[in-house]
């Protein structure tokens, strides 16, 4: 699945005329952050603005703005309650420009939400890799076994997109020396000592963002078992998530079981939130 930029880049190599609409400005309540963006042609549109009422005005004026040939750049205010009776209630501000090479050189390139190693090609594996091919992340898919990687995204032969990284080597555990610092680690291969060399592994750097390692509890308390004996600290060891998977989602399904790592990952590469933001987020959940 290709990212939004990817599509501007090869909407402009195929000649199709488009419009870049972006969110210059928000105020209060809103659907989208400000820089959100999508592209908008006379018969496409990808990505999205916030939805609703707000992103079908934001598509007519993008298209009125092709159907006038006009290359100015606009700049439209949008009171989202009164307006356009959407329940946010802030405001948002769009700018609409034509889509050309200055624009797509102009594209600022956001870091990714996480580097990821996951370890193992199998079901879970797959399903997982699957999940976060939509999001903007890093992913080094490792496996010794060539033929388990999924040939194609999808039933319909979907190409894997550019941040999935497919990594084929006998001794496996040795690409975690090879990840940066804060890296996020995900270790669900189809053999028990080899899960247990590449968590050694991830312990003994101990930089990790976030180390996940697929099982039981009754497997989890083997490992720590293991783990101590090896020396290593209890505070380490602690870091350690296992079972993986948000609590509270039911289901040994290969895509549940992703749908709840992908979520797990995601809260974990979340910034922290300073108190006062935290105060404000609760009072704001009791209204």
């Amino acid at each position: 699945m290709a990212g939004l930029r990817d599509i501007a880049a090869e909407w402009l190599a195929l000649g199709r005329r488009a419009v870049l609409v972006e969110v210059t400005g928000v105020r209060g309540s809103v659907p989208r952050e400000a820089g959100a963006r999508m592209l908008v042609s006379a018969r496409h549109a990808a990505g999205t603005v916030g939805g609703g009422h707000l992103e079908l005005k934001a598509i007519e004026q993008a298209r009125s703005l092709l159907a006038g040939g006009s290359a100015q750049a606009q700049s439209v205010h949008y009171p989202l309650g009164p307006a356009l009776g959407q329940c946010c209630g802030g405001a948002v501000t769009l700018g609409f420009s034509l889509l050309n090479r200055q624009a797509l050189a102009a594209w600022p390139q956001a870091a990714p939400r996480f580097h990821l190693q996951l370890y193992g090609a199998g079901h879970v594996g797959r399903a997982i890799v699957r999940a976060l091919a939509p999001l903007h992340c890093l992913v080094d898919w490792i496996d010794e076994r060539e033929e388990e990687f999924a040939a194609s995204l999808d039933a319909l032969g979907g190409a894997w997109p550019q941040h999935i990284r497919k990594v084929c080597v006998d001794a496996v555990e040795a690409e975690v020396a090879l990840a940066p610092p804060g890296a996020f680690y995900l270790v669900l291969t189809h053999q028990h000592d080899l899960d247990q060399r590449i968590s050694e592994a991830i312990l003994q750097r101990g930089d990790f963002g976030f180390f996940g390692l697929i099982g039981s509890k009754t497997k989890k308390q083997r490992f720590i078992h293991r783990f101590e004996q090896r020396g290593f600290a209890d505070s380490l060891i602690r870091r350690m998530t296992c079972p993986i998977g948000i609590p509270g989602i039911e289901g040994k399904e290969p895509e549940v079981i992703a749908i709840a790592v992908a979520a797990q990952l995601l809260r974990a590469s979340k910034p922290r939130q300073k108190p006062a933001l935290q105060a404000f987020d609760a009072r704001c959940e009791m209204i």
